[in-house]
């Protein structure tokens, strides 16, 4: 297929359609990516756009696969599954953040997802995880993460001047650094609940009989 020519007589890829989309994404919200104010940018009619990438929900899906390409972090020599989860969980929460609109990012289905899980997967089944557990342990870590970042993008501080000695224990609000501890609580308590029932679900050792 022929790409769309701009009104500089180059022709557009769907590459370039893409950043175009991330770009205002980036700079303006969800609510500002559109069709026409993509094509607005590049300097082409709304129509060729269509033809390169479909409709608006194809363009917004790709632009949140741009978001969370490369999201897996590489698994160090020896790294055992539970250090490297943090890891991952925090690079996916980071990638989240910076979209700056967690509604793009929401629907833990996407294709990327399953990508990025890919690495966390290996690291576990090398632990010794049954294959539908690791599966079942990305989900969760996944969706924690997700979650946490899509109800972390609605808090509001709290009044200033007041401190508590836990952080998230001020019923007033959230500062960002309550909400770092608190990314981090929620991760180490949901891998800590993975690993007791991974350790509760392995085979008992076999004694040896005196003969």
């Amino acid at each position: 297929m022929t790409p769309a020519p701009n009104s500089s007589g180059f022709a557009l890829d769907a590459h370039e359609i893409v950043t175009a989309a991330v770009e205002i994404f980036e700079e303006s919200g969800l609510d500002a990516v559109s069709m026409r104010s993509v094509s607005a940018r590049l300097g082409v009619s709304p129509v060729p756009l269509y033809s390169r990438v479909g409709n608006k929900d194809a363009l917004l899906d790709a632009v949140a696969d741009r978001l969370l390409a490369d999201l897996a972090p590489p698994v160090k020599a020896d790294e055992r599954w539970d250090a490297y989860a943090q890891r991952w969980a925090r690079e996916l929460r980071i990638r989240q953040r910076r979209a700056r609109d967690s509604r793009l990012l929401l629907w833990p289905g996407r294709e990327a997802y399953v990508e990025a899980s890919r690495p966390l997967l290996e690291a576990m089944r090398r632990d010794g995880f049954a294959a539908d557990a690791a599966v079942q342990a990305c989900r969760l870590l996944t969706w924690a993460t997700v979650g946490f970042g899509a109800i972390e993008s609605g808090i509001e501080p709290p009044p200033r001047g007041r401190r508590t000695t836990r952080p998230g224990g001020d019923a007033g609000g959230v500062t960002e650094a309550d909400a770092e501890a608190l990314f981090d609580i929620h991760i180490r308590y949901l891998i800590e609940g993975i690993a007791r029932d991974f350790a509760d679900a392995a085979p008992a050792p076999r004694r040896r009989t005196r003969r």
